[in-house]
């Protein structure tokens, strides 16, 4: 089945319509890098009015950090996170170099 993922991150208000634009017409070769790297089943939620983003993947792979080092080295990662990253603001309590804010499962219901 793969590890659970789930995470958060901050939405800028005034880059909202930006950011749903975006995920409303994602590109494929961004999707394909992102199955290449065992990412499957990514959805992302937000929450208004706090303006929180919530992630969730499975991760299908052997090796976390080698897949995401491999998918932060693609040149489609870079370009598509160029321009997302502009409309997000990490948390105040994320961590040194965090950017999204990993979120530990407390409860699964199979």
């Amino acid at each position: 089945m793969g590890q659970r993922m789930g995470m958060v991150v901050a939405v800028k208000p005034e880059k909202l319509d930006e950011y749903k634009r975006l995920h409303a017409e994602p590109w494929s070769e961004m999707n394909a890098a992102l199955k290449r790297a065992n990412i499957a089943n990514y959805s992302i939620f937000l929450r208004e009015p706090e303006n929180l983003l919530f992630g969730y993947w499975d991760y299908t792979g052997v090796d976390y950090a080698a897949d995401m080092k491999w998918l932060g080295e693609q040149d489609v990662t870079k370009r598509w996170l160029a321009l997302t990253d502009t409309c997000q603001t990490r948390l105040e309590t994320a961590a040194e170099g965090e950017w999204w804010s990993m979120m530990p499962e407390i409860f699964h219901l199979d």
